[in-house]
């Protein structure tokens, strides 16, 4: 083994996102936010991420993971994101992933940044013996729809996605939460596959 340091990659690296990084997490999902023309919905603090997401420190905890793409010999310029979960499909009594959001920053797109975050996720789901890696795209988001179709996913034209949210999901559990909530503070919202995330 050589003590003489490794040569610098050529390719882009990867690595799960640490507390340090809910930062930056943060700035990419606004940025995310701002590109699908919702900037005003994003409701994510410091405090929720480092509450709500896993991270390799306690990979119990949490909800979500993050993983984050650096350009190569950068590793302190995040250039892109895939936040995920598992999920599960009872048909095929498989677990699987479910992509929350894919974002690559627009300085770095077209580059090989997405298609490395996505190839990572589907080693991650083989890993866990899943069959599915599942996102929702909007449908006026062509030239992302064509460059998943390209590496080999399908539009799912036959599902209808259903949301319950604020003053409705209170109302739906039973509760008092958002009696009286006006338009706009959250109900029952139906999204077709490839809408709203």
């Amino acid at each position: 083994m050589s003590d003489l340091p490794s040569a610098p990659t050529s390719e882009p690296t990867t690595r799960y996102a640490t507390e340090d990084d809910v930062p930056t997490i943060l700035a990419l999902i606004h940025e995310l936010a701002a590109y699908e023309r919702a900037s005003s919905s994003v409701l994510a603090t410091p405090a929720s991420l480092l509450a709500t997401l896993t991270f390799p420190s306690n990979p119990t905890a949490g909800f979500a993971r993050t993983l984050l793409v650096f350009p190569p010999g950068a590793p302190l310029a995040c250039a892109g994101m895939a936040l995920f979960f598992p999920n599960y499909s009872t048909w095929r009594a498989a677990p699987g992933i479910y992509l929350e959001d894919l974002y690559v920053r627009e300085a770095y797109r077209g580059r090989g940044y997405g298609t490395r975050l996505l190839r990572e996720l589907a080693r991650e789901t083989e890993r866990l013996g899943g069959e599915r890696l599942e996102w929702s795209v909007l449908r006026w988001n062509e030239p992302s729809l064509r460059f998943y179709e390209a590496l080999g996913a399908r539009r799912l034209e036959e599902w209808v996605g259903m949301r319950v949210e604020g003053g409705a999901l209170g109302r739906l559990a039973g509760g008092k939460r958002g009696e009286g909530a006006g338009e706009g503070e959250g109900g029952v919202e139906t999204v077709e596959k490839g809408g709203v995330s």
